[in-house]
């Protein structure tokens, strides 16, 4: 047997040794129908908190089946504790964030309604939809929360305390302060997020407000203006290569 099976699943279960696995109409059709595996074959597993496993196909039905838990292949890889709040925009465009958000590696998705955003809901189980796709295709072995549609003011509100927001502003070229040497942060507790405006960037009023607040460091992303998917992969490469799990 391989070590790591190269099909992954994610299931909202406990995984262990000797564990079975009973897998929904739409896990086994694209199991048994569309990768065609049968009994016997191997599937990595992950949940969220066991890491992965390897199973074995106990049971292959056209609509239903069974997997059984045999070791363990990898342990669960945490993300750092890093937020993504943006502004949703086109619905192939917001499906690109999430799931860039989930490969980069973030703890947390929160889309948030700004002054200008246009969209008014999202659907909140298609989007965590998304993200559980993009751990099961990269080798995660961690499903990032996506939240609900929030209000960005009433969020700055009830921020909590000792998070620090990185605001990346299209106004800050040429002024904006650096991000701080991860080295220099590391031992420091409350997380990270980072902010991501929408199509029409912030208001006045919501800039003016970031800019006053103490736990918010606006950062540049250089001199064209980006859209707003770009701008997400953009800001999460900085925080990655230099606070983030890529040093």
């Amino acid at each position: 047997m391989s070590d790591r099976p190269k099909i992954r699943l994610y299931v909202d279960h406990a995984l262990q040794p000797g564990q079975t696995v009973a897998l929904s109409r739409e896990q086994a059709n694209y199991l048994f129908n569309v990768m065609r595996l049968g009994q016997g074959a191997e599937v990595a597993l992950f949940n969220g908190r066991d890491g992965e496993w390897r199973a074995i196909v106990a049971e292959a039905g056209k609509r239903g089946g069974s997997l059984v838990c045999d070791v363990q292949t990898a342990p669960l890889m945490l993300p750092p504790d890093l937020w993504l709040l943006f502004a949703p925009i086109k619905k192939a465009r917001t499906d690109f964030i999430v799931e860039k958000a989930t490969e980069m590696g973030v703890a947390r998705i929160i889309p948030v309604q700004t002054d200008f955003t246009n969209a008014e809901r999202i659907r909140q189980d298609r989007l965590q939809a998304h993200a559980i796709e993009a751990a099961e295709q990269c080798g995660g072995t961690f499903v990032p929360e996506v939240t609900d549609l929030q209000r960005l003011d009433r969020l700055l509100s009830d921020w909590p305390d000792g998070r620090r927001l990185i605001f990346a502003d299209e106004d800050a070229v040429g002024r904006a302060a650096p991000l701080p040497d991860g080295a220099a942060t590391d031992a420091l507790p409350g997380g990270w997020a980072i902010l991501i405006g929408p199509e029409g960037g912030f208001s006045t009023a919501e800039r003016d407000r970031l800019r006053a607040l103490p736990f918010v460091t606006a950062i540049s992303l250089g001199p064209r203006i980006l859209r707003a998917d770009t701008a997400a992969v953009a800001a999460l490469t900085l925080f990655q290569a230099r606070l983030g799990d890529w040093r």
